[in-house]
């Protein structure tokens, strides 16, 4: 489970200093100093690519783990906040599914844009329990960073241009911050003009 593409050189040309960790009302810390709030596979990933210190997790109650509701707790706006939703459809018997990750500002074109890149005759939302299941992450948690090497994730092209995006850790009671053109490496991600439908 690995969707980092491992680079050489420092991370310094993404990181700015403590930047990464405030954003808001969120004030995080690296994720090496809490990796009790990640999910296992997302700690896994992390750890392989040595970017524990280069991403930022805050601890938060459950009950606020929602997008429209941690955006009012912490005075955040929607376009630093990014959802992760898994998508599935069937092409001649056989299942594909993908991740797609769009800007709150907005929701995935499953109907058009992810049905055609999956090549399926119709693409819907994975039901909440086979989601879980098949991520191992938590409902309202789910994150790209540590899915199934054989998923394409599917990136909306505005979620690059954020200085910092907030994103799930793999449990609901924790948030990663990120820098948005870190997910322009990871591997198997496909960057997709207008992939997220403005609301």
């Amino acid at each position: 489970m690995n969707h980092l593409t491992e680079r050489n050189e420092p991370w310094s040309d993404i990181v700015g200093a403590m930047s990464l960790f405030v954003l808001g009302g969120l004030v995080a810390v690296p994720a090496s100093e809490r990796t009790d709030l990640l999910a296992q596979s997302t700690l896994v990933t992390l750890q392989s690519l040595h970017l524990l210190d280069a991403i930022g997790v805050v601890e938060i109650d459950p009950a606020v783990s929602d997008t429209a509701t941690t955006r009012e707790t912490y005075g955040l706006s929607l376009d630093t906040l990014a959802n992760c939703v898994i998508v599935g459809g069937k092409r001649e018997g056989t299942e594909r599914i993908a991740a797609c990750l769009v800007l709150a500002t907005g929701r995935a074109d499953v109907n058009n844009i992810v049905k055609r890149h999956l090549d399926v005759r119709k693409a819907s939302f994975l039901p909440v329990d086979r989601a879980v299941d098949l991520t191992g992450m938590e409902y309202g948690g789910i994150t790209p960073i540590g899915l199934p090497d054989s998923w394409p994730i599917l990136v909306d092209h505005r979620v690059l241009d954020a200085e910092i995006v907030v994103i799930g850790s793999g449990v609901r009671r924790s948030k990663l911050l990120i820098p948005g053109q870190l997910f322009s490496r990871l591997s198997g991600v496909q960057i997709i003009d207008r992939l997220g439908i403005e609301d």
